[in-house]
């Protein structure tokens, strides 16, 4: 089923029955976790007027206010704090390691419920959006300390089927007991194919540029971009506390 994944932005105009996800994010819940706490939550947005406010922070994309769900999961170590808190238990999670740990359980928990869906034959698209502007999301879903979003899906029944995109060959990832040198050869063993797919070189043609990692480097996630959002992601993260 993984093999035929794609990205679903059009939605058919059907409920998502809520006994159905409340069984799917209860089966996700066997994913992998560290030290067994479980350090995630996740906000689900059906509300029209919330997934309004919502778009702007997800760049308008278009599924978000058509798909009948949007879900936010969030690095949750404030009920794990209140937990110890009230175990008579001091907790000392206010940092940036226990911030990774939580976001490396929110994405795991996230990968395994998107999987969990598809099966079931709902369709989704993930939003790489959501740390770009994470403390307009934080204020708009009354996030508190120690609660931070790390990823975000819409969620429903398909009214598309798209093409699937491209990856790239199990050489360009898989290193052999240490890593292996990225060399001139190896880029082109595992990036020409990719390179010359037509929707590539027409990206290439409507944009002027000569090489597709121009189109990375020059338009989608430019050095500035990149750090004037950095200077955003950390102050969020001493907002919630996990930084100082």
């Amino acid at each position: 089923m993984i093999e035929n994944r794609r990205s679903i932005r059009k939605y058919k105009d059907a409920v998502v029955d809520d006994a159905l996800l409340n069984r799917l994010l209860t089966e996700a819940e066997r994913t992998q976790t560290m030290g067994n706490l479980q350090l995630y939550s996740v906000v689900v947005t059906r509300d029209k007027d919330m997934k309004a406010r919502l778009a702007p922070l997800h760049f308008n994309q278009p599924m978000v206010t058509q798909a009948p769900v949007v879900l936010t999961f969030c690095a949750d170590f404030n009920r794990t704090a209140e937990w110890c808190r009230n175990r008579k238990a001091m907790p000392g999670y206010d940092n940036f390691l226990s911030f990774f740990n939580a976001a490396s359980d929110a994405l795991l928990y996230c990968q395994n419920f998107c999987t969990l869906a598809e099966a079931e034959g709902l369709g989704l698209c993930y939003l790489g959006t959501t740390i770009y502007m994470p403390q307009q999301i934080i204020d708009v879903l009354k996030l508190p300390k120690l609660v931070f979003p790390v990823a975000t899906i819409t969620l429903g029944w398909p009214d598309e089927t798209p093409p699937q995109t491209d990856r790239l060959p199990l050489s360009a990832i898989r290193h052999n007991e240490t890593y292996q040198p990225v060399t001139s050869e190896s880029i082109d063993r595992d990036y020409t194919a990719k390179e010359n797919l037509p929707e590539n070189q027409e990206f290439l043609r409507i944009n002027d540029k000569e090489t597709l990692a121009q189109i990375f480097t020059d338009i989608r996630y430019t050095k500035k971009d990149n750090e004037a959002m950095s200077e955003g992601l950390f102050a969020a993260l001493r907002h919630q506390g996990f930084i100082e």
